[in-house]
């Protein structure tokens, strides 16, 4: 197996290396990202652990402070997990309540989110209860270990870029040159704005919510509270784990201006809802914007997370879409910056753009149910947690190309038990960390791993044999078998990317098939 990457020493800290491009231009930085919510502090993360020097800059003078999107889907999770701090997520975080339904001097209960059972692909089968404000945190201290400082109240004003890089230029002056900038700057980016980019889509400024954060006096922190006809409107308080806060929401009339005075909004909850509310934190007024921008890239610019895709709040699809792109684009910036085929780059958008459209949709139909007080928009399934989602028939996973039982190329990798290299039980601690992985199943395929060309630069290929037994240093044993089952095969090579989706699915002519895959995948 190879080892770790050099720009990552035994104690986990990170080389400064100084940026050259491919044609010998020098930079500033290798890339600057706009906007520091968890879709520009995952990329910032997964990019500094590929030893690339990254700024990351925001026009809000502090950290968001708000609950705002709440819910992390369990693939997110997996995607914390990568990064390292999954478990602080969870320390933070809680399962989602049942829905306490308000109707008269009645309280009916209702499950909003099934449970699911946890079964070995599918680690983290829930989504989990996180305000914002609090993954933010965790992303931010994990930026902090790894070097990097974030700078609130930085704006970006304005950029240039041409073949060889941009120069951005800040509200304060200061002229940054990035080998690439990407936008994670939210639903009025600059970025986006400034590169011309068309944001198409609808925004219904008569269907407006009031969003707070405040504690409420004599309400059970068991349910999320649900008035959906009280004078004339509708009420949500959902409680936020480990405090003693709710996040509320009511529904404004049309023609409404809110009062967001403290006072007003207290006697406004009073009021619909006969319950105190107190000691208000963070309001909001939340429009149900549902736009999708119709180029995810241009040049050296790109897009990730609400810059590119507006939703609605139902199905807590939003920060996870968002957190999804910048796991997507984190591994193909830090491979065609070390050298890999521009392309690579390209593929971002052909990947990503139709998993936000399909997510819109879905998220849209959610909310017109919730907004007809239909049940089905409670109700949420295995597709809001976006783990069957798949690249399949995109760029880099072909329609035609090798599969096997269970899985083809562009599927999430699944999870699986096993006994690997030292502490190693899950297939997922292998996968861990900003590198490919290489699985062999069987004597032939095993055979070719010491002879399959890999590049130093860029990401590295760590390569292991699946044996059924005990096996050398570096093999995988399928104690249980689940792997074999999961993975549908006993022959061949299966190639995962690092952002986990099968990159390919190799059945013969092993050494020359996996040459023309590690040629669109890696540095020449």
């Amino acid at each position: 197996m190879d080892d770790m990457t050099d720009r990552v020493d035994e104690a986990g800290s990170f080389t400064a290396v100084e940026p050259v491009s491919t044609t010998g231009q020098r930079h500033d930085i290798d890339v600057l990202i706009a906007g520091a919510g968890p879709v520009g502090s995952t990329l910032a993360a997964d990019l500094l652990r590929r030893g690339l020097r990254v700024r990351l800059i925001d026009k809000a003078p502090r950290a968001f402070t708000g609950s705002r999107a709440k819910g992390l889907q369990p693939r997110t999770q997996e995607v914390l997990e990568d990064l390292g701090v999954l478990h602080e997520a969870h320390a933070e975080g809680g399962p989602y309540p049942l829905a306490g339904l308000h109707l008269g001097p009645l309280t009916a209960p209702w499950r909003m989110q099934r449970r699911n059972r946890r079964t070995p692909d599918v680690p983290y089968p829930d989504i989990l209860l996180l305000p914002q404000h609090r993954t933010d945190a965790i992303l931010h201290r994990l930026l902090g270990r790894l070097g990097l400082r974030v700078e609130f109240g930085t704006a970006l004003e304005a950029f240039e870029q041409d073949a060889h890089g941009v120069t951005s230029t800040l509200a304060s002056g200061e002229k940054i040159h990035s080998t690439y900038l990407v936008g994670a700057d939210g639903g009025a980016s600059t970025v986006r704005t400034h590169a011309g980019l068309r944001f198409t889509g609808e925004t219904d400024d008569s269907d407006r919510t009031l969003l707070i954060d405040g504690t409420i006096d004599d309400l059970s922190r068991d349910r999320w509270h649900i008035w959906p006809r009280t004078h004339g409107t509708s009420v949500g308080a959902c409680p936020l784990p480990h405090s003693d806060q709710f996040q509320i929401m009511i529904k404004l009339r049309p023609d409404e201006t809110p009062d967001l005075d403290h006072d007003a909004l207290t006697a406004r909850l009073r009021a619909l809802t006969g319950l105190r509310l107190r000691d208000i934190t963070w309001t909001s007024v939340f429009r149900p914007n549902v736009r999708l921008v119709e180029h995810y890239r241009t040049g050296r610019v790109l897009l990730a997370g609400d810059a590119a895709h507006v939703h609605t709040p139902a199905g807590a699809q939003g920060l996870n879409t968002g957190v999804q792109d910048a796991y997507n684009l984190g591994w193909k910036l830090g491979q065609v910056i070390a050298g890999a085929p521009d392309a690579l780059l390209d593929t971002y958008e052909a990947e990503r753009r139709p998993i936000a459209a399909r997510v819109l949709g879905r998220s849209s139909e959610l909310y017109q149910n919730l907004s007809q007080h239909r049940l089905a928009g409670l109700k949420r399934g295995d597709e809001e947690r976006q783990l069957s989602l798949s690249y399949r028939g995109g760029p880099l996973a072909p329609a035609g190309a090798p599969a096997t039982r269970t899985l083809a190329a562009g599927d999430r990798a699944p999870d699986a038990p096993c006994t690997g290299p030292g502490t190693s039980r899950r297939l997922f601690d292998l996968y861990r960390g900003p590198h490919f992985t290489l699985l062999a199943f069987d004597t032939d395929a095993a055979t070719a791993l010491p002879d399959l060309t890999w590049p130093a630069g860029g990401a590295e290929l760590h390569r292991y044999r699946v044996h059924h037994r005990d096996g050398p240093g570096n093999a995988l044993i399928d104690t249980t078998g689940k792997m074999t089952d999961l993975y549908g095969t006993t022959s061949g090579l299966v190639l995962i990317r690092p952002d986990g989706y099968i990159a390919d699915i190799i059945t013969a002519d092993h050494i020359a098939a996996f040459d023309t895959t590690a040629k669109a995948l890696a540095p020449a």
